[in-house]
């Protein structure tokens, strides 16, 4: 995400990021990854339960998707970081709009299952630009 910062910013967007583990982890994490965005706390998941959000097992590690991504992201130049305070816990992305407006969301099934930047733009856009196929609310 970091990659695409500058896009979300001429959209007139902010990015954050909430993550699990206390501050000394965020700072790492953060040191880590370069991010410049917000980076929130959620130590006790309130936000991933309150999100709906789902946890992954050991199956999810065999998984064909799962080792796509994994090879997707090791040619992209990513590696693992430090493990978290919860590695099963999958992650999610959301964007937001005036008004407590839910313009998109994407709850990841596996490891990996990322939303697209693309599509988190174009929700951004909104239906006078053209959404992709991609945007719109998806649980």
């Amino acid at each position: 995400m970091r990659a695409h910062e500058p896009a979300f910013r001429e959209a007139a967007a902010r990015l954050a990021a909430i993550g699990l583990g206390d501050r000394q982890y965020a700072r790492f994490f953060r040191e880590e990854t370069g991010i410049a965005f917000p980076l929130l706390v959620d130590e006790e998941r309130k936000a991933y339960r309150a999100a709906g959000l789902r946890s992954a097992n050991l199956l999810h590690l065999l998984r064909r998707d799962n080792a796509r991504a994994r090879a997707r992201a090791r040619a992209a130049g990513h590696r693992q970081h430090r493990l978290g305070q919860n590695p099963f816990q999958l992650g999610a992305s959301f964007v937001f709009g005036p008004g407590n407006a839910d313009l998109f969301a994407h709850v990841s099934e596996t490891f990996g299952d990322n939303a697209a930047p693309a599509a988190l733009l174009a929700a951004l856009r909104g239906p006078a630009t053209g959404r992709s196929s991609d945007a719109g609310i998806r649980r």
